[in-house]
């Protein structure tokens, strides 16, 4: 698959090297385009959610780089494309190709303040330079009341999304509050220069309110989206980051909380047939798989009902 997909980019069989999957395929292509540098191949089967809007997702990547935003730029195909529809031994699938991030990981138990502060910014600048860039892209949140369908023996779960999306049909959708997101900027898809963040992987990229980016950003900082203790310093700091390029109107905390309610909603949303899927027959190697997906389903599921009050 991965030969098929490199050929648009005129590399020669052999050269993609396997690096990860998860919510798409990527190859690693070494010494590309000159020696030391590598590009990385990003491609979806067409049954994947992703395949609809990975078109969408380089365009805005292009556009994004192209305003100055530190992002892995995009590149063109051989045939000019910023994605390709390719046909392989095992199906159809949609690729685009990206320039390696420099720089390194940075963890949350290494994060000094300055970088929590530049984190903040990047997002905001994020937010900044994809204002109107909206063509294509779907609405994160809108999808959340299907919570209550897909788990219809939780009655006290289908209460609590209903809630929830009671009061987010009441927020305004103004231009200051609600545009384009990352949908998913935390930690694990930024590289570091020393101080200075580079961000990738925009596949999450949708229209939502700037305050629930922050809150899923912010997650691994937060209990539900109530900073931790040990973790305040650079939830705040972070904030500060990002309210230093533009204002941030639903930063309180009952405002991030909701946010993070509702994006556990949504992901419980995307749980629900993967579980079925994997309940439908799995092999065994498969099992502690559906442990960990049921153990996270749990914890959306807190999450939920902790912001619904």
């Amino acid at each position: 698959m991965a030969d098929a997909v490199a050929a648009r980019w005129g590399c020669a069989e052999g050269t993609a090297r396997w690096w990860r999957s998860s919510a798409s395929h990527v190859f690693v292509l070494p010494d590309t385009p000159e020696p030391g540098a590598e590009r990385y191949l990003r491609f979806v089967p067409e049954r994947y959610a992703a395949y609809g809007r990975f078109t969408e997702v380089a365009s805005l990547m292009e556009r994004l780089h192209g305003g100055g935003l530190a992002l892995s730029a995009p590149v063109r195909s051989s045939g000019g494309l910023l994605a390709e529809t390719v046909q392989t031994t095992l199906g159809t699938v949609r690729a685009m190709c990206v320039e390696g991030a420099p720089g390194e990981s940075v963890g949350l138990d290494a994060l000094s303040e300055r970088q929590a502060h530049a984190w903040g910014a990047l997002l905001a600048h994020t937010h900044e330079h994809a204002a109107g860039l909206r063509d294509g892209l779907p609405h994160a949140l809108d999808g959340i009341g299907r919570a209550a369908e897909l788990y219809p023996d939780d009655t006290e779960l289908a209460a609590a999304v209903g809630r929830i999306g009671s009061r987010l049909a009441g927020l305004p959708r103004d231009p200051a509050r609600y545009g384009v997101v990352h949908g998913d900027f935390e930690l694990d898809n930024l590289a570091w220069e020393g101080d200075v963040p580079r961000a990738f992987d925009f596949d999450e990229a949708a229209l939502s309110w700037y305050a629930a980016d922050i809150a899923h950003a912010l997650r691994d900082l937060t209990d539900g989206g109530v900073p931790t203790a040990a973790h305040r310093p650079l939830h705040d700091t972070f904030l500060t980051g990002y309210r230093e390029v533009r204002p941030l109107p639903d930063a309180e905390p009952r405002a991030l909380t909701l946010f993070a309610g509702a994006n556990a909603a949504r992901s419980l949303v995307e749980l629900s047939p993967v579980l079925r899927t994997l309940d439908e027959g799995r092999p065994d190697e498969l099992d502690g798989l559906r442990a960990d997906l049921v153990a996270h389903r749990d914890e959306q599921r807190r999450v939920v009902l902790a912001a619904a009050g």
